[in-house]
This record gives structure tokens, sequence and C-alpha cells, in this order.
């Protein structure tokens, strides 16, 4: 019955994967060109393993629900999380209040909470693209639930199930 609830954090949280759109790949500069030259701050933020204090300004206060959890977070969360705060500035006011609500709620979750859901993750993405519509579907009825209705589903998920007696 976890697992189910799990399920639900996981489709929420694979919500956010589905929406963003694909990067395109950067285009090479010539090599007749000069590189330009970067910013001091970003030779200072390395993003292997930026410590809160070397992140820009705009980092620190788009990342801001992560900052009490930020100096052990690994490395590569590290950096999937400056990766969305740089391209935060150039997506529209409400994705940018859908970050920051799925951040803070990212940001409540537990370790074991945050492990448990990107192993539900990936347990989602190894499903076949044509169940995957499924999974979207009862998502959405997930979200057409009131508050009420979905705390009520997850507590009911979370109890044990009752034992099978053997006959």
């Amino acid at each position: 019955m976890a697992r189910a609830a799990l399920l639900v954090l996981a489709l929420f949280l694979a919500g956010t994967a589905y929406s963003q759109p694909a990067q395109a790949p950067k285009a090479q500069e010539p090599a007749a060109k000069p590189a330009a030259k970067k910013p001091a701050v970003a030779k200072k933020v390395s993003p292997s393993k930026p410590a809160w204090a070397q992140l820009t300004a705009d980092q620190q206060m788009i990342l801001a629900p992560l900052k009490p959890d930020w100096e052990t977070l690994e490395v590569e969360r590290k950096r999937k999380w400056i990766g969305i705060a740089k391209r935060y500035p150039t997506i529209n006011a409400q994705e940018q209040e859908r970050v920051q609500r799925r951040m803070q709620a990212w940001a409540k979750l537990t370790p074991e909470q945050r492990r448990q859901a990107r192993e539900t993750y990936r347990e989602i993405a190894k499903v076949p693209p044509d169940k995957r519509s499924k999974l979207r579907e009862h998502w959405a009825e997930y979200q057409q639930l009131s508050p009420l209705e979905r705390e009520r589903l997850v507590s009911e998920q979370m109890e044990p199930a009752p034992k099978k007696k053997k006959k």
C-alpha cells in the first residue's frame, strides 16, 4: 500500500519531467572566434561541488527552499538543481510558481521519502510508452480530487494490508 502512495508522489514528480521541454543541443562556436569570457562569478561556481555561498545571488534566490539541505546534497543533485535555476528565468511566471511549489514540497520530504520517490520515478521511466498514457490518465484523475480526498486515499494506501490466513 505504501508503494501506491509512492507512486502518487512519483507521478507528481514525473509530471514535472513530462512538462519540461527538451533542450536543444548548443551549437559549436567556430574555431576562428575567440571564446567569450565567462563572468568571474561563474568561475567561482563549479558545477561539481558548489557550496551554498558559491552560488550566485540569483541561484540562491531561486533555490532558497533547498538552502537548509544544500550542503548535504550529492554532487549530482546539486548539478540538477543548478540546471533548474539556470533555466528558471526563461520559463513563464506560472511555470516559475509551479517550480517553486514543487521545490518547497521536495525540500519538506525526508531523505528516505526522496530516495523512495527517485526509485519510483525510475520504475515509471521503465514503463513502456503505450502504458504511460494510462499512468497520465490516473494522474489526471488524482489531480481532480479534493485535498481531503487525496489525503484519505494516501492514508488508506499507507495502511498495511490485512494478512491472509492459510487454509
